[in-house]
């Protein structure tokens, strides 16, 4: 029996690319603006493809924008400037939409059980959405918050500066959600589990009145009652792994991105990366 080799982490495979290609807008000329140049004439734009996949390999190894290989994506200005493009016309948030559609209706969102919680990392360069960070000596941070469902597929995401305190942020992110859930067939009650961070009137009021149960547990609470109750399911611990996740795209890890709208819209891709690879069919999307 040959086993297929996976695809390296920074590879657009054909059958990720036919979920984003109907999603990249075609560049068109403004009527607002007059032209010297006849339509069709100058140099060809890049191929939408190859735009992608220097997003993709930007995303994964964390290399600089300018250092991407000029003989594999061509000048990096250019790509850069369709990248920003495509931010400001929502396309990472499209394709983390679709992700999560192709995720429902292949597998189904875990809606019952949900996480949330933040995590830190340094950003150095930053000028947006930064702030001192209170576990490294004061030094500038951002801080990702996330809510995940059941099997830790990232459903909402906001990047605050890294002095925001978690519960500043619950109303935000449970707003944020980018799919809507479909009416169940019998009412299910929606569970919100949280760490002891979480914890005071203000953020349970905020929790009740988006509809949860509210779950907040110190973590050494839970690991207690989990080895007292070996048969009792942890929930809280998939947010936690889904950061793990987005620290395995390397320009993710520590923010060298100035502004926030594109950090975000990394965020954004990464995003849409988890949930494309969690869709259960033979061949997987993202590694072939």
């Amino acid at each position: 029996m040959v086993t297929k080799k996976r695809v390296d982490s920074w590879v657009v495979t054909d059958d990720f690319w036919q979920r984003v290609e109907p999603l990249i807008p075609v560049r068109e000329r403004s009527a607002d603006k007059e032209y010297v140049r006849k339509p069709g004439a100058g140099r060809p734009p890049k191929p939408a493809r190859q735009v992608f996949e220097a997003v993709v390999f930007v995303l994964r190894t964390g290399c600089q924008w300018k250092a991407l290989p000029k003989e594999r994506f061509g000048s990096a200005s250019a790509v850069h400037k369709r990248f920003l493009e495509w931010e400001r016309a929502g396309v990472f948030e499209a394709i983390w939409k679709a992700g999560l559609a192709d995720y429902d209706q292949m597998e189904g969102i875990a809606w019952r059980w949900q996480s949330i919680d933040g995590a830190m990392f340094k950003a150095p360069l930053a000028q947006e959405a930064v702030g001192r960070n209170p576990t490294d000596r004061g030094k500038k941070g951002s801080k990702r918050h996330l809510l995940v469902d059941g099997r830790g597929v990232p459903l909402s995401l906001v990047v605050t500066g890294a002095n925001e305190h978690d519960v500043t942020q619950i109303n935000a992110v449970l707003e944020s959600i980018m799919v809507k859930r479909k009416t169940p067939p019998h009412r299910r009650n929606k569970h919100l589990c949280a760490d002891a961070g979480y914890r005071g009137k203000s953020a349970m009021k905020v929790i009740l009145s988006h509809g949860y149960i509210a779950h907040v547990v110190n973590r050494s609470k839970e690991a207690d009652a989990k080895r007292r109750t070996p048969e009792k399911k942890a929930r809280r611990w998939v947010v936690e792994v889904c950061h793990s996740w987005f620290n395995r795209f390397r320009k993710l890890l520590v923010r060298y991105e100035k502004l926030e709208r594109s950090f975000l819209a990394l965020n954004h891709l990464a995003a849409a990366i988890i949930a494309f690879r969690k869709v259960p069919l033979r061949v997987n999307i993202i590694y072939g």
